[in-house]
């Protein structure tokens, strides 16, 4: 399971940050992306870590991706009067295998293979689709995630400044930074 995402952070036609991090670990065994406000997604990150650990505490045992995703969509609706302004990726590796969930900005809940949020989206899911295959290997999914947010980075001006990349895999998470050349 890899989630990616580029660092830029901007305000209309004003770049506000060119560090941002848009890809958060939950767990060893669970992520985020985000697309959007970055206080929101900050807060997004903190309230599901926090449910995730207590869940964990509490059931002695990890929470499924779907229930962790389920969670956090209830957590988004629940807001749905003032929503916290973030499109998310729900992704991690369980004991039935890697799962992605798409979420909103109210919480509507999507399964799928792939996906991509935000401003360079349109450009970044032509390259996933065109290059994507079940069975690719961790390194190659890596790199197709690298692939294709170098590609709406090229293209969109309101991403940019490097990649973030977080794996996840029966190993942990592994956490990696790709500059844009």
């Amino acid at each position: 399971m890899v989630l990616a995402s580029e660092k830029r952070v901007s305000y209309g036609f004003t770049v506000t940050s060119k560090s941002a991090k848009k890809v958060f670990t939950i767990t060893d065994y669970l992520g985020i992306a985000c697309a959007g406000l970055i206080g929101d997604m900050q807060a997004i990150a903190r309230s599901l870590r926090a449910e995730v650990r207590l869940y964990e505490l509490d059931a002695n045992r990890r929470m499924p991706i779907k229930a962790a995703a389920k969670l956090l969509a209830n957590i988004l609706f629940g807001q749905r009067y003032m929503p916290l302004i973030s499109e998310t990726l729900v992704g991690g590796l369980d004991e039935t295998g890697p799962h992605l969930y798409v979420l909103d900005t109210i919480g509507s809940l999507i399964e799928d293979d792939y996906a991509s949020l935000g401003s360079g989206s349109t450009i970044a899911i032509g390259v996933i689709e065109s290059n994507y295959k079940k069975d690719l290997s961790l390194e190659d999914a890596k790199s197709l995630a690298v692939k294709a947010v170098r590609a709406a980075i090229e293209r969109d001006a309101l991403s940019g400044d490097g990649i973030d990349v977080l794996a996840i895999s029966d190993r942990g998470v592994e956490e990696a930074f790709y500059p844009v050349k």
